[in-house]
Protein backbone atom coordinates (compact mmCIF):
# COMPACT_ATOMS: atom_id res chain seq x y z
CA UNK A 1 0.00 0.00 0.00
CA UNK A 2 1.26 3.24 -0.48
CA UNK A 3 1.75 5.83 2.43
CA UNK A 4 -0.78 8.42 1.59
CA UNK A 5 -3.66 5.52 1.96
CA UNK A 6 -1.96 3.92 5.04
CA UNK A 7 -1.73 7.19 6.52
CA UNK A 8 -5.47 7.68 6.22
CA UNK A 9 -6.15 4.23 7.36
CA UNK A 10 -3.87 4.68 10.50
CA UNK A 11 -5.38 8.16 11.24
CA UNK A 12 -8.96 6.09 10.83
CA UNK A 13 -7.84 3.51 13.31
CA UNK A 14 -6.41 6.06 15.86
CA UNK A 15 -9.82 7.88 15.85
CA UNK A 16 -11.69 4.67 16.18
CA UNK A 17 -9.97 3.87 19.48
CA UNK A 18 -9.95 7.38 20.41
CA UNK A 19 -13.77 6.55 20.69
CA UNK A 20 -13.19 3.42 22.95
CA UNK A 21 -11.95 5.80 26.20
CA UNK A 22 -11.31 3.19 28.34
CA UNK A 23 -9.66 0.91 25.96
CA UNK A 24 -7.79 3.16 25.03
CA UNK A 25 -6.17 4.42 28.32
CA UNK A 26 -5.76 1.04 29.45
CA UNK A 27 -3.66 0.37 26.76
CA UNK A 28 -1.78 4.00 27.44
CA UNK A 29 -1.23 2.67 31.33
CA UNK A 30 0.56 -0.18 29.85
CA UNK A 31 2.97 0.89 27.61
CA UNK A 32 3.55 4.26 29.97
CA UNK A 33 4.33 1.42 32.56
CA UNK A 34 6.67 -0.93 30.34
CA UNK A 35 8.56 2.46 29.14
CA UNK A 36 8.79 3.60 32.54
CA UNK A 37 10.18 0.07 33.76
CA UNK A 38 12.92 0.14 30.78
CA UNK A 39 16.06 1.39 30.80
CA UNK A 40 15.86 4.01 28.27
CA UNK A 41 13.88 5.75 30.72
CA UNK A 42 15.56 5.00 33.65
CA UNK A 43 18.63 6.35 32.04
CA UNK A 44 17.52 9.19 30.39
CA UNK A 45 17.94 12.83 31.85
CA UNK A 46 16.55 14.88 29.41
CA UNK A 47 13.77 13.48 26.70
CA UNK A 48 11.64 14.64 24.30
CA UNK A 49 8.07 14.16 23.68
CA UNK A 50 5.77 16.48 21.57
CA UNK A 51 1.95 17.40 22.85
CA UNK A 52 -0.83 15.21 21.86
CA UNK A 53 -3.68 15.56 19.63
CA UNK A 54 -6.93 14.25 20.68
CA UNK A 55 -7.03 10.69 19.32
CA UNK A 56 -2.72 10.19 19.81
CA UNK A 57 -1.19 8.34 22.63
CA UNK A 58 -1.87 10.56 25.49
CA UNK A 59 1.60 12.22 26.73
CA UNK A 60 0.71 14.04 29.52
CA UNK A 61 1.44 10.86 31.56
CA UNK A 62 5.15 10.91 30.43
CA UNK A 63 5.28 14.73 31.40
CA UNK A 64 3.88 14.16 34.90
CA UNK A 65 5.93 11.14 35.73
CA UNK A 66 9.53 12.94 34.26
CA UNK A 67 9.14 15.92 36.53
CA UNK A 68 8.44 13.68 38.82
CA UNK A 69 11.63 12.11 38.66
CA UNK A 70 13.70 15.28 38.64
CA UNK A 71 13.91 14.65 34.47
CA UNK A 72 14.60 17.65 32.27
CA UNK A 73 11.44 17.37 29.54
CA UNK A 74 11.85 19.24 26.29
CA UNK A 75 9.28 19.66 22.98
CA UNK A 76 9.61 20.34 19.61
CA UNK A 77 8.84 23.60 17.98
CA UNK A 78 8.77 22.68 13.85
CA UNK A 79 10.80 25.80 12.01
CA UNK A 80 11.73 26.73 8.48
CA UNK A 81 13.39 24.46 6.36
CA UNK A 82 11.25 21.17 7.85
CA UNK A 83 13.72 21.58 11.10
CA UNK A 84 12.91 20.56 14.72
CA UNK A 85 14.46 22.90 17.19
CA UNK A 86 13.74 21.43 21.08
CA UNK A 87 12.79 23.65 23.86
CA UNK A 88 12.58 22.63 27.69
CA UNK A 89 9.19 23.09 29.22
CA UNK A 90 8.58 22.91 32.91
CA UNK A 91 4.39 22.90 33.93
CA UNK A 92 3.86 26.16 33.88
CA UNK A 93 5.27 26.36 30.28
CA UNK A 94 2.50 28.76 27.89
CA UNK A 95 1.62 27.12 24.49
CA UNK A 96 0.40 27.75 21.28
CA UNK A 97 -1.15 26.11 18.89
CA UNK A 98 1.20 25.38 15.46
CA UNK A 99 -0.25 25.64 11.93
CA UNK A 100 -0.43 21.95 12.30
CA UNK A 101 -2.65 22.06 15.47
CA UNK A 102 -0.10 20.60 17.53
CA UNK A 103 0.34 22.62 21.01
CA UNK A 104 4.28 24.20 20.95
CA UNK A 105 5.88 25.84 23.50
CA UNK A 106 6.31 29.34 23.39
CA UNK A 107 9.01 31.60 24.93
CA UNK A 108 10.67 28.60 26.49
CA UNK A 109 14.82 28.01 26.41
CA UNK A 110 16.16 25.80 23.20
CA UNK A 111 18.06 23.04 24.45
CA UNK A 112 20.89 21.42 21.82
CA UNK A 113 20.06 17.83 20.20
CA UNK A 114 23.13 16.28 21.57
CA UNK A 115 21.53 16.88 25.14
CA UNK A 116 18.66 14.68 24.13
CA UNK A 117 19.15 11.09 25.91
CA UNK A 118 15.63 9.67 24.65
CA UNK A 119 13.29 11.19 21.86
CA UNK A 120 9.82 9.50 21.90
CA UNK A 121 8.81 10.38 18.71
CA UNK A 122 5.71 10.27 17.32
CA UNK A 123 3.49 8.65 14.21
CA UNK A 124 0.36 6.85 12.50
CA UNK A 125 1.58 4.00 11.50
CA UNK A 126 4.18 1.47 12.18
CA UNK A 127 5.98 -1.72 11.28
CA UNK A 128 7.67 -4.11 13.99
CA UNK A 129 11.16 -3.04 12.73
CA UNK A 130 10.32 0.68 14.04
CA UNK A 131 9.78 2.37 10.46
CA UNK A 132 7.12 4.60 10.73
CA UNK A 133 4.54 6.65 8.94
CA UNK A 134 4.38 10.50 10.51
CA UNK A 135 2.17 13.16 9.43
CA UNK A 136 4.08 13.57 6.22
CA UNK A 137 6.16 17.00 6.59
CA UNK A 138 9.22 14.73 7.21
CA UNK A 139 10.11 16.95 10.65
CA UNK A 140 11.37 13.75 12.32
CA UNK A 141 13.04 12.29 9.41
CA UNK A 142 15.04 15.01 8.89
CA UNK A 143 15.86 15.06 12.45
CA UNK A 144 16.35 11.48 13.34
CA UNK A 145 19.23 11.50 10.28
CA UNK A 146 21.79 13.45 13.18
CA UNK A 147 20.09 12.35 16.28
CA UNK A 148 22.82 10.26 17.81
CA UNK A 149 20.67 9.20 21.49
CA UNK A 150 17.89 6.72 21.71
CA UNK A 151 14.79 6.62 20.52
CA UNK A 152 11.14 5.23 21.01
CA UNK A 153 7.88 4.85 19.86
CA UNK A 154 4.60 4.29 21.88
CA UNK A 155 2.45 2.53 20.10
CA UNK A 156 -1.09 0.65 19.63
CA UNK A 157 -1.56 -2.50 18.29
CA UNK A 158 -3.92 -1.10 15.78
CA UNK A 159 -1.01 1.25 14.46
CA UNK A 160 0.92 -1.44 13.13
CA UNK A 161 0.79 -2.34 9.32
CA UNK A 162 3.69 -3.98 7.75
CA UNK A 163 2.23 -3.89 3.84
CA UNK A 164 4.04 -0.86 2.85
CA UNK A 165 7.72 0.07 0.93
CA UNK A 166 10.20 1.46 3.33
CA UNK A 167 11.89 4.27 1.97
CA UNK A 168 15.76 4.75 1.71
CA UNK A 169 15.23 7.90 3.30
CA UNK A 170 12.63 6.64 6.47
CA UNK A 171 14.53 6.02 9.55
CA UNK A 172 13.32 3.45 12.38
CA UNK A 173 13.17 4.15 15.91
CA UNK A 174 15.17 2.14 17.94
CA UNK A 175 12.37 0.54 20.32
CA UNK A 176 8.79 0.55 20.11
CA UNK A 177 6.64 0.01 23.40
CA UNK A 178 3.09 -1.45 22.21
CA UNK A 179 -0.20 -2.61 23.05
Amino acid sequence: MEKTHLRKLGLANLKWLHKQSEVKAKKEQDISQALFNDFYWKNAQTIAVTKPLDFEFDTHILLDQGWQEGKQIVMPIAGAKRQLTFHSITPETIFKKSLFGVEEPVAAPEVSAEVIDLVVVPGIVFTLEGFRIGFGGGYYDRFLEQYQGETCSLVFSEQIQENWQVEPFDLPVKRLFIS
